[in-house]
């Protein structure tokens, strides 16, 4: 059973994403809502694996992604987010974020995913 922190501006999106970690029978150990609660989550729950939003107040999720990998340079991280693949989504792979899914998700694709990250 896989850990996973969702960061995620909308409560919304974090909600659905954690039915769809249930759904694989995963465990979501922890919500945040911009990328400073992901940080303090980060360091105190250890996940398996994070999906990250990228556009949210206080901290922008490739600063978020930056900062995480500088904590952990081990942590799996899954962009997650509507802008579409952009600039800002090649940085967040450049940094070390292990894939990127648009939203809304497609479960079955979103599933093969994450099993290929957290077998990495």
């Amino acid at each position: 059973m896989a850990r996973f922190l969702i960061v995620d501006d909308s409560l919304f999106q974090r909600k659905n994403l954690g039915k769809f970690v249930q759904q694989l029978g995963s465990e979501v150990v922890g919500e945040a809502a911009n990328g400073m609660e992901a940080l303090t989550l980060y360091r105190r729950l250890n996940p398996d694996l994070v999906f990250m939003d990228l556009v949210m107040p206080e901290m922008e999720g490739i600063d978020a992604v930056e900062k995480l990998l500088e904590i952990d340079r081990d942590a799996k991280i899954i962009v997650v987010s509507s802008l579409g693949y952009s600039e800002i989504v090649d940085k967040a792979l450049t940094l070390g974020a292990k894939q990127f899914i648009t939203k809304p998700i497609n479960f079955e694709e979103t599933a093969g995913i994450i099993r290929s990250v957290l077998e990495e």
